[in-house]
């Protein structure tokens, strides 16, 4: 279980400190309904959906909004019927992760691709440029992405000892999306392809080796329990997104829309602070670091920290540019090798080479 943190840390500080803006027009009465983040239980729900959405949007609007928050689990979703629901106007605002959202938007998956970002200001860099490109596809599917966050850093969990990544090879390793599958079957890995519920077992009864999930992630979900091993190095970020349906968004009142930019812009700052704290929290909590673990559960077995070598960061870098990025061009076509130099590879400093 992830514990709500105390008005006196930083991070809650930081969150509170961006606000939710006051109505700057007149507001009607209306009901908005977002169904967001994969668990109730989870710090982005907890500590921005909630307190953003459900409690300030009321509040900044002095009664005149009600919002209809519920998380994916509540909802019965997978996760992948984001856009569709959306689209469809069943809700007028979701958020899912944006490689699950590719199987809709191909374009998407390049934003967050494996190895792409070494680091969580590079990767929002990257998502804050391609964010009007995304749009325009988006368009197409009556969508609108109006905020794009990160999960904590995507990273290993073993079973068994490693202390770098040709230590993997022949293991069986727990993926999710196609880019990390790539990475993980250069190294020499076995990638399985397990949902998160499944996760937990299949590491306790041997089904998989390792499994990739964000450092905070398997924290909550209590991987410690069934794994001894942590890396610290970010195989991705999980960057995922808020979207709006298009046709409810562009029939809002000025004031409306207003507060909701507003609203949608505090909440981006709020969620990049919390993925970069939480990335750091999620490993501390892991392996037992009392003193520094705020976020999530203090794991009652701490796993071992594996620290990465500059060797494997290379690594990670150099199969990004020979294998994910090739891959990634081969699925969603030509064009999203185009957009791909256009717009990112200025900020990677990693170009498409056909």
């Amino acid at each position: 279980m992830i514990k709500c943190i105390t008005a006196g840390t930083a991070l809650l500080a930081a969150l509170a400190a961006s606000g939710v803006a006051s109505a700057q027009a007149p507001i009607p009465k209306q009901t908005i309904s977002a169904v967001t983040q994969p668990l109730p239980t989870s710090a982005q729900f907890t500590l921005v959906d909630v307190p953003f959405l459900r409690e300030g949007l009321p509040k900044a609007s002095n009664g005149q909004i009600t919002v209809q928050l519920s998380s994916h689990s509540e909802r019965n979703l997978g996760g992948n019927e984001i856009v569709r629901l959306v689209r469809s106007g069943q809700v007028d605002i979701g958020a899912g992760t944006l490689s699950t959202l590719s199987g809709d938007v191909p374009l998407l998956d390049g934003i967050d691709l494996s190895g792409l970002s070494p680091d969580i200001g590079m990767a929002r860099k990257i998502a804050d440029a391609m964010l009007p490109v995304a749009n325009k596809e988006l368009e197409r599917f009556n969508t609108r992405l109006v905020v794009t966050y990160p999960f904590p850093a995507q990273v290993l969990f073993c079973r068994q000892p490693f202390a770098s990544l040709s230590d993997l090879k022949g293991r069986k390793i727990r993926t999710f999306g196609n880019s990390l599958v790539d990475l993980v079957q250069t190294i020499g890995g076995q990638p399985v392809s397990i949902g998160f519920p499944e996760v937990y077992s299949a590491l306790e009864r041997g089904v998989v080796d390792c499994a990739v999930t964000g450092t905070g992630s398997g924290a909550a979900a209590r991987w410690p329990e069934v794994a001894s091993h942590i890396s610290d190095l970010p195989l991705s970020w999980a960057v995922a997104g808020y979207m709006v349906n298009l046709a409810w968004w562009n029939k809002l009142d000025a004031g409306t829309k207003g507060l909701l930019e507003k609203t949608f812009a505090d909440m981006t700052d709020a969620l990049w602070k919390l993925g970069d704290a939480a990335t750091r929290d999620g490993i501390d909590c892991n392996i037992g670091a009392k003193d520094a673990c705020k976020i999530h559960s203090l794991a009652a077995k701490p796993m071992t920290e594996v620290k990465a070598t500059e060797a494997d960061k290379a690594l990670v870098r150099q199969i990004m540019q020979s294998t994910v990025l090739p891959g990634f061009v081969k699925r969603c076509g030509a064009r999203c090798g185009t957009v791909y130099n256009d717009v990112i590879a200025p900020i990677s400093k990693v170009e498409f080479k056909p």
